[in-house]
């Protein structure tokens, strides 16, 4: 064990690139997104004590403002999210917000079905009410498996 102790004081490329791996690692399998600058910034430091030898402290410290910096930048100019921030990509139920359908059966109190791309659904009218069979309706919103529809005008 002072071996080793002895090779990572001597050569302290091997103790942030294996602080850099096992960050990446960590990042890999929990996929947070925080453990990525981190363990980008201690492969730069590993990279750095290849070159320069600015000692333990100086190690840390520019270990500790590459963190903040690519942390921080990344939130700021890669913000998470982008297109699927109003919800999944793979929701197609938020997809049917828009689409016409057609009532399978009449509307009593604002409860019945619609058929909608081939498929048939609960829906709700808005206002309540009743439609007789036939008719066109929008969606406008999706409740669980209910779809909220209005008259369609």
């Amino acid at each position: 064990m002072a071996g080793v102790i002895e090779l990572l004081a001597a050569q302290p490329f091997w103790l942030w690139g294996g602080l850099a791996v096992a960050l990446l690692a960590i990042e890999a399998a929990t996929g947070t997104g925080w453990l990525l600058w981190p363990s980008a910034s201690a492969g730069a430091v590993a990279l750095v004590t290849l070159v320069l030898d600015p000692g333990w402290a100086g190690q840390a410290v520019f270990f500790a403002l590459l963190t903040l910096v690519t942390t921080f930048g990344a939130r700021r100019f890669f913000p998470r999210g982008g297109a699927a921030a109003s919800g999944d990509i793979n929701d197609t139920s938020t997809r049917l917000i828009g689409q016409a359908a057609r009532t399978v059966d009449a509307f009593h109190q604002g409860e019945g079905r619609v058929s909608l791309d081939g498929k048939e659904w609960a829906a709700h009218l808005q206002g309540g009410g009743s439609l007789p069979t036939g008719d066109e309706v929008e969606v406008t919103g999706v409740r669980g498996s209910i779809l909220e529809v209005r008259r369609r005008s």
